[in-house]
């Protein structure tokens, strides 16, 4: 495999950030690092919070810098050599569709990505009279498409039985599990599975840690943790027999939200993996330079897009007013852009507590059209009278090649999913819902937010885990003395527990920072015109110190 020095060039990105200096919050996994651009990202007004945003999913396409941590990025030998491997397994599936299957897997955005790729690489092949061999499998089935279901994540085993059932009759399968932060345990319990059965499946993971980063806390129910399952596919990877495709892109810009970067990053590497295997099975020679230009008409895409920063900051405006006065934002698109929209709507609720009405997305001409597995998740919606003034959003149409009118399609695609990104999270930060660049009002629906919560308050508030957690237990339950059974509980039921309060992570941040009840901190956030005020103005009482700027305490929250 040849370097990238021949092709090296310098993408116009800032410099590469302080999270790639050692020692920068070096408890915390990349995906959970605070990211220097966006330090201040809740004092930035709409042009600058776009130009935050856009520099960070420019680190995207930064090359590695060798005077700094060597982690693999984007362009490194090591991941342009593990793509093509990759690469060459799904082509051996693509030449012999009858007897084998690709199938890619996640949770969340994760899952829906995997819907919209499986689709479009079914219709390439079906256009140019080919045997589909693509499916997907969403934790929580076809409903997680379209509503927000982050529990389903935590389940392993059910993860093992969905692709046992997808993949029966197979002879050999190319299995590719979607975890962006390397944590979640239905991806894990899947990848296990084939590795127990390595004459039929070939596991791939994708994220953007270090396997050392993986997420290691105990599964309930289960016997490994996701990074014990992570290093024994990159214990055999030399092997080709299994493969894990990480490069760090960089942390979030709003601390932890994958969805965003990381749900970028997940459709730039799997759509350049998967057209580089068709180009292959089309008997065209395909070498590092080939595989170097796809990737770079994604960078293309990320300049063309943040060319309109302008129109895109009036949008978030637009949008941000709208929500603040209890209104809503609507998007609406055509074919798979209506799924980009829905899939940047559903993750509103989760990731900012925010509810299902705020943000909505629909497809024109009704989900029937979403071509999945489970049939019509809706009855046709009627936009004209629920969208009477839509602001519109096109491109131009290029007659090129059939393969190359898919990559114009995914170049728009992502270029939707970037403006939305932009649009919902610079709205949310305008209404209040992050201070500096942590996400403080998010819902706790899983074991991961649960980790993550904790993980915020200890860094907002300098105090040790166990009091962090008791604070956010004491929310939870909304009792200041936590009973034995309460302290002991598995933090499925906390889970549970929380998904009927509201405001759960603010209250606990809000009494830690003022060392008051959570009763009176419930009572100061409904006084409060935002989260972020609330949180501001317990941050600026007499006498109090800042929280601490460094996580060493934070423990290693995934």
């Amino acid at each position: 495999m040849r370097g990238t020095r021949k092709y090296k060039h310098i993408i116009d990105t800032p410099d590469p950030g302080k999270w790639e200096l050692a020692g920068y919050e070096e408890s915390l996994p990349i995906s959970e690092k605070s990211n220097p651009i966006t330090r201040e990202l809740d004092k930035a007004d709409v042009n600058t919070l776009v130009q935050l945003l856009r520099n960070c999913d420019a680190e995207i396409f930064q090359e590695e810098d060798e005077t700094i941590i060597n982690y693999q990025r984007l362009y490194s030998e090591s991941i342009l050599k593990t793509i093509m491997d990759i690469a060459k397994k799904v082509q051996q599936i693509i030449e012999n569709p009858d007897e084998g299957l690709i199938v890619l897997s996640g949770c969340g955005t994760s899952g829906r990505l995997a819907v919209l790729l499986a689709n479009s690489f079914n219709r390439l092949m079906r256009g140019l009279h080919q045997s589909p061999c693509y499916t997907y499998i969403i934790a929580g089935g076809d409903r997680s498409i379209v509503t927000a279901r982050e529990s389903t994540e935590d389940d392993p085993v059910r993860g093992q039985e969905e692709l046992q059932k997808a993949c029966e009759g197979k002879k050999k399968v190319v299995f590719i599990g979607i975890s962006c932060s390397l944590s979640a345990p239905f991806i894990a319990g899947q990848l296990d599975f084939c590795m127990k059965n390595l004459d039929v499946f070939l596991p791939v993971l994708v994220g953007f840690n270090t396997v050392s980063m993986a997420r290691n806390d105990r599964i309930e129910g289960w016997n490994f943790t996701f990074r014990q399952v992570a290093e024994q596919i990159q214990n055999i990877q030399d092997t080709q027999r299994a493969f894990v495709l990480n490069p760090a892109v960089g942390p979030e810009g709003l601390c932890g939200s994958s969805r965003m970067k990381g749900g970028s990053a997940s459709k730039i590497l799997l759509e350049t993996l998967f057209l580089v295997a068709h180009k292959a099975s089309s008997k065209v020679e395909v070498t590092e330079k080939c595989l170097l230009e796809i990737l770079r008409t994604y960078e293309r895409a990320h300049k063309v897009t943040y060319s309109h920063s302008k129109k895109i900051a009036a949008l978030l405006k637009q949008s941000a007013t709208s929500l603040q006065k209890s209104g809503h934002l609507y998007v609406i698109g055509w074919g798979t852009l209506g799924l980009v929209g829905i899939m940047d709507a559903v993750e509103c609720v989760p990731s900012y507590n925010a509810d299902w009405q705020d943000v909505r997305g629909f497809i024109y001409e009704g989900y029937r059209t979403l071509e999945n597995k489970e049939g019509d998740l809706t009855p046709l919606i009627s936009t004209k009278k629920m969208i009477p003034d839509p602001i519109v959003i096109t491109w131009p149409i290029l007659f090129l090649e059939y393969e190359g009118a898919f990559i114009q399609t995914f170049q728009r695609e992502l270029s939707s999913k970037w403006v939305l990104d932009t649009v919902t999270a610079g709205a949310h930060v305008l209404k209040g819902k992050i201070y500096r660049n942590f996400i403080v009002d998010f819902t706790i629906c899983n074991s991961k937010h649960f980790q993550r919560a904790v993980c915020v308050l200890q860094r907002l508030s300098g105090h040790p885990q166990s009091r962090c957690t008791e604070a956010l237990l004491q929310s939870i339950y909304g009792e200041q003395t936590l009973t034995e059974q309460m302290r002991n509980a598995e933090t499925s039921q906390h889970i549970r527990a929380a998904a009927a309060r509201d405001k759960v992570l603010p209250v606990a941040i809000v009494s830690l920072l003022r060392n008051c009840s959570v009763v009176e901190a419930r009572t100061r956030l409904e006084s409060s015109e935002s989260v972020r005020a609330a949180i501001e103005s317990s941050h600026n009482v007499p006498g109090r110190k800042r929280g601490a700027e460094s996580v060493e305490t934070a423990g290693r929250s995934r």
